[in-house]
């Protein structure tokens, strides 16, 4: 077997990692054992590989110029229509590097009038893969410290990509930014095709050879990134991860979050719902919808539990023994579980909280006491106040938000444009041999799972229907984790390693494996997570933390899934803006 490593040195190191783990499937052993297996193979045949290997090193290519002249490249007309500069270019050690153990250049630089961006070259085990990754929230600092979806890959953790990430046009976290139109669009739309262009060229100075295989991993902004690359710039890249996307963000931002403040905050007085409340709450809706003995609901979709049916009798004192919901606390539950609606019962946002995710929600959507602010209240804040009017209206807050049609209208039309990603139409993506995986929590407190249920269905509906959407993008969801992570749940995984195999080999992922790791990076708990609309249900009886325990369940409430919503899912409401004549012109058009 090790003769095979061998053999295949120099080739991808994703492909490794399906080797390995084939191996594991055939002998029996663990997947983290073969991925290890994969490691160790490369580095016991590391000496016979630099006697044969002139143009690369033991496990990739060689960069063909040194680090400390990159720095001194003028790269400024690399790119037609992107102007960028290197900073600096500096040696980083490999026990610096948090995405792995490898020594890289680490090459900082501006593309104009001001996207900060980072890109980290290694100097060993590189495999001709560039890697992009997201941030989050409104951005605003680089940070390609780790890629969201890609604990475990081996390819990664030994150097085989090249990976960049932006500011996304900005330095600071909050709205502000948006007063200016230029800083909108990039981070809007613009940013991170500019980034991808910008780091090929740099990867092609540095390597003397193009890239292969591109990808991309961003979650909850990060997957807002994601979808916008794949609906605007199809061909930008080969893979895309998109976890947790703020792809519908002038709604989410404004109206999801608002709904849920103004629902906490019931009439502008103290929080009905504070932090304290979350664990005997989240025992009895886990009573409610009939969870199993993990604590996890697995189809959360399905549940209708009603808050009423645990409201306080008339005297009666909640309790932790006895715990009760007052009138205000059941009315303040029903408007989060059901989402944010206008006059006439329409959904403004594709989504709600879904049962289950109580424990998630401290400090987002309830606050540590009923005076005190929960995070809701600052997200409504920076977007109402920068992002969607023409000029700053800094004495705007989440009380000021009005759930009508009229109101959805004067925020929606003017700002879906520039800053959504909802586009379902992605045959052009798919022509190009993209593929693309979708995950989301169904825990998530920042950005409800339903939104993304809702927008794939969408895909399904535009590319012909689930099988021709399955082969070139599939969703995954899992239960009981939180925003981008964390939660109840399983939480760990490995889909870059999916997604290039995928993209490389043409192996669809039909499932994936998560896991829980405590502190000390031991696996607690494992369980599979299936394509959407399926769900892992345990059919075996076998524990609950043995992947072995589940099979996959399709799950009517998801497969039957509809929204009456005001808004929609579709293609022509994107915009580009540019500077014509000294004014900033907004047009219709992808890119």
């Amino acid at each position: 077997m090790l003769q095979l490593f061998r053999w295949w040195r120099g080739k991808s190191a994703a492909f490794l990692a399906t080797l390995a783990a084939t191996v594991a499937l055939v002998t029996g052993a663990s997947l983290a054992l073969a991925y290890g297996a994969t490691g160790d193979a490369q580095a016991a045949d590391s000496s016979s590989a630099n006697a044969t290997t002139t143009s690369s090193t033991s496990s990739g290519i060689a960069p063909a110029v040194s680090c400390s002249g990159m720095a001194q490249l003028d790269l400024a007309s690399a790119v037609p229509g992107v102007p960028f500069e290197i900073t600096s270019a500096a040696e980083l050690a490999a026990s610096g590097n948090t995405l792995g153990n490898w020594a890289a250049c680490d090459v900082k630089g501006v593309i104009a009038p001001q996207i900060h961006f980072e890109i980290k070259l290694p100097e060993t085990g590189w495999q001709a893969n560039y890697l992009q990754v997201g941030c989050g929230g409104l951005c605003g600092n680089t940070n390609v410290t780790n890629a969201p979806a890609s604990t475990g890959c081996v390819p990664l953790t030994t150097g085989a990509f090249a990976v960049a990430s932006s500011d996304e046009g900005h330095y600071q976290g909050g709205g502000l930014f948006s007063s200016d139109p230029t800083l909108r669009a990039d981070f809007g739309y613009k940013s991170d095709h500019e980034l991808v262009q910008a780091s090929k060229a740099i990867i092609e100075k540095y390597y003397g050879q193009a890239v292969t295989h591109s990808y991309f991993d961003g979650c909850s902004q990060g997957g807002h990134q994601a979808l916008t690359e794949a609906q605007r710039y199809p061909t930008d890249f080969d893979g895309i991860i998109a976890g947790a996307p703020a792809n519908n963000f002038t709604a989410l931002n404004t109206f999801s979050h608002a709904w849920t403040a103004q629902s906490v905050y019931l009439d502008g007085g103290p929080a009905t719902l504070t932090n304290a409340d979350l664990a005997d709450l989240h025992k009895a809706v886990l009573k409610g919808c009939g969870a199993p003995a993990d604590g996890i609901i697995a189809d959360p979709l399905s549940c209708t539990w009603d808050p009423a049916t645990i409201q306080c009798k008339a005297g009666q004192t909640s309790t932790s023994d006895a715990y009760c919901l007052t009138a205000d606390q059941v009315t303040t539950l029903r408007r989060i579980y059901a989402g944010p609606t206008d006059e006439h019962g329409k959904l403004l946002y594709p989504g709600y909280q879904l049962r289950g995710s109580e424990l998630n929600w401290a400090g987002i959507i309830t606050p540590a006491t009923a005076t005190g602010a929960s995070g809701d209240i600052g997200f409504v804040r920076e977007t109402l106040r920068y992002q969607i009017f023409d000029s700053p209206q800094p004495a705007l807050t989440y009380k000021d938000i009005k759930f009508t049609a009229a109101y959805y209208k004067k925020v929606m039309q003017p700002n879906e444009g520039m800053y959504d990603a909802t586009d379902p139409d992605l045959r052009a993506f798919k022509k190009a041999g993209g593929k693309l995986i979708l995950w989301h929590g169904l825990g998530d407190q920042h950005i409800p799972a339903v939104g993304t249920m809702a927008y794939y269905k969408a895909v399904e509906k535009v590319m012909g229907g689930e099988a021709a959407t399955k082969s070139f993008a599939r969703l995954f969801l899992l239960p009981g984790v939180a925003h981008c992570g964390g939660g109840q749940g399983p939480d760990t995984f490995d889909a870059l390693t999916a997604i290039t195999d995928w993209v490389t080999q043409g192996d669809a992922p039909d499932s994936l494996t998560t896991k829980s790791v405590d502190s000390s990076g031991s696996t607690t708990a494992s369980r599979p997570v299936y394509p959407f609309p399926y769900y892992a249900k345990n059919t075996t009886g076998g524990s609950a933390t043995d992947p072995g325990s589940y099979t996959p369940v399709k799950s009517t409430a998801e497969a039957g899934l509809k929204l009456d919503w005001l808004g929609s899912f579709r293609s022509g409401y994107e915009t580009v803006g540019n500077w014509v004549g000294g004014k900033w012109l907004i047009t219709k058009g992808k890119s």
